[in-house]
């Protein structure tokens, strides 16, 4: 397996250090912080270590405090409620002695019902885009050293945006985005893992589909953005080492907050999963220096 895929599922499995504790460590991927969608994968790994014959279906979760990449975090999990066909869990992340995350999971035993879908966009498929590693490389002059590392490491996923993608620039767009995504190789066919690895690779792009219409000067290190909350849904099987297109828009920005939504499709047409986050979106007038200025506290 590809070392850097194998590294997030190790990542994702978590030690269990008591029935209903685990500990996880991080990894520094550019992000200012601990990214979200690492302790979201991991607190959702946590809930499903204590869940059996039940696949989750639905979580809500909140981002509390900034993550400490160098320390570990643990969580803790609440068996809330195990009833006849569903189970839930509340999970909380804690780091030196203070909740930084929180979540809420339901899981469901396997039923069959009615069913219906939303129409997949009709956009070009992922044969011949650029991955946007490779659209970063082309620009890294113009990003700023943080945001460089975030854009050209290696992945645990391919990134092919289906939109052209010009970084660094502040012309507005639509706040529509389509993004095909792919585990960058062969997984288990276990759909707990492929879950965990959609909960982790969902907080990427999301959030920033609600600054399109603003062309905001990322280049310059002014604008300040950090996720609320997140929330997702697990409609039907899927396999993330398969291409998911992640169809994203944003309805709304107000009160330095952005909101965006997701629904992801295989490559089939097929809904396997929705997404809505609200975040931070800050706008200052000098260059960010350092975490102790008042506008970076969320």
């Amino acid at each position: 397996m590809h070392p850097v895929l194998e590294d997030l599922i190790t990542l994702l499995q978590l030690e269990r250090i008591e029935t209903n504790i685990f500990r996880g460590d991080s990894r520094d991927i550019g992000s200012a912080q601990v990214f979200g969608g690492q302790v979201l994968g991991q607190a959702l790994s946590a809930a499903q270590h204590t869940v059996e014959d039940r696949v989750a279906h639905s979580l809500h979760a909140y981002f509390l405090r900034r993550g400490d990449m160098e320390a570990p975090i643990i969580y803790e999990v609440d068996r809330a409620r195990d009833g006849g066909s569903f189970s839930t869990r509340r999970v909380v992340a804690i780091q030196h002695g203070r909740p930084i995350f929180n979540l809420a999971a339901s899981f469901q035993s396997r039923e069959s019902g009615l069913d219906h879908q939303a129409t997949a966009p009709d956009v070009p498929g992922p044969d011949g885009l650029k991955d946007l590693a490779e659209i970063a490389c082309d620009h890294v002059d113009k990003l700023p050293v943080k945001m460089r590392r975030f854009m050209t490491d290696k992945r645990p996923f391919d990134f092919r945006p289906v939109e052209s993608v010009s970084l660094g620039s502040t012309d507005p767009r639509p706040p529509v985005k389509h993004v095909w995504i792919r585990a960058v190789d062969s997984l288990p066919e276990e759909l707990a893992l492929h879950q965990n690895l959609l909960a982790y690779v969902s907080d990427f792009e999301l959030l920033g589909t609600s600054t399109l219409p603003h062309g905001l000067p990322f280049a310059e290190g002014k604008v300040i953005m950090a996720s609320l909350d997140h929330a997702l849904w697990f409609h039907r099987p899927f396999s993330i080492d398969d291409w998911l297109l992640y169809a994203m828009d944003s309805p709304n920005a107000a009160g330095a907050r952005g909101f965006a939504r997701g629904q992801l499709f295989d490559a089939d047409g097929v809904l396997v999963a929705s997404t809505a986050q609200e975040g931070l979106v800050r706008v200052i007038d000098t260059p960010r220096e350092t975490r102790s200025d008042p506008r970076l506290q969320v």
